[in-house]
């Protein structure tokens, strides 16, 4: 739908005031909040995702879209009825004790948001106690850990064989990421996938969770 396309290529140059006023005369006119967001919004930042997966976007201009989304996703979410919200993956998310980089993860966590996925986001240096706790306070679909140094990286390893002593592993997906991270490393520790970038951490989760 050509309208629906401006407001996805809003998305897209991340004009964050554009994204407002496009979704404001959306609503105005009476268009579906549901096809305002998949067909305008997520649909904009799903070419994003994949511009930034083949190198064609950076870091800094995929915030920027996804900030810009997010407005627009704010301005809709509260005449969403019930009943038109797709069941969502719930996401716990954080960097693991030791390490305070949170770049990476913010970026994770927007695109997340970005696929309307439910994400809590624990921030950084959190360790397996706190893990545990807000996994048992929230319920969540997956858990998603992010080590940006290698001394930090068997703190992910902690975190899954404390929730295998809590008797909570089976009931949780967990998926890990960040620079010295790898598939190898992910399967050495138990985990149940790995992501390289923000755009692969959505779809995995997307796909743990439809299993």
């Amino acid at each position: 739908m050509e309208n629906y396309a401006k407001l996805a290529e809003s998305v897209i140059a991340g004009n964050e005031e554009q994204v407002k006023n496009q979704v404001r005369e959306f609503i105005a006119s009476g268009n579906a909040p549901v096809d305002i967001i998949n067909q305008g919004l997520i649909a904009g930042m799903n070419v994003v995702g994949q511009r930034f997966k083949v190198g064609d976007m950076y870091v800094p201009e995929v915030l920027m879209c996804a900030r810009s989304m997010n407005a627009g996703l704010e301005i809709v979410r509260p005449l969403l009825a019930d009943s038109d919200a797709e069941s969502s993956c719930k996401i716990i998310i954080g960097t693991v004790k030791g390490d305070l980089h949170d770049i990476g993860k913010n970026l994770v966590s927007m695109m997340m948001e970005s696929g309307g996925l439910e994400v809590i986001d624990l921030g950084v240096d959190v360790s397996a106690d706190d893990f545990i706790a807000a996994i048992e306070k929230h319920k969540p679909d997956i858990l998603a850990m992010s080590a940006l140094l290698t001394t930090t990286m068997p703190k992910m390893k902690e975190v899954i064989q404390a929730l295998e002593e809590m008797g909570l592993r089976d009931k949780i997906k967990i998926i890990i990421g960040g620079a010295p991270v790898s598939q190898a490393f992910a399967q050495t520790i138990g985990a149940d996938g790995y992501a390289p970038d923000a755009a692969s951490a959505t779809e995995l989760c997307k796909s743990l969770f439809a299993q």
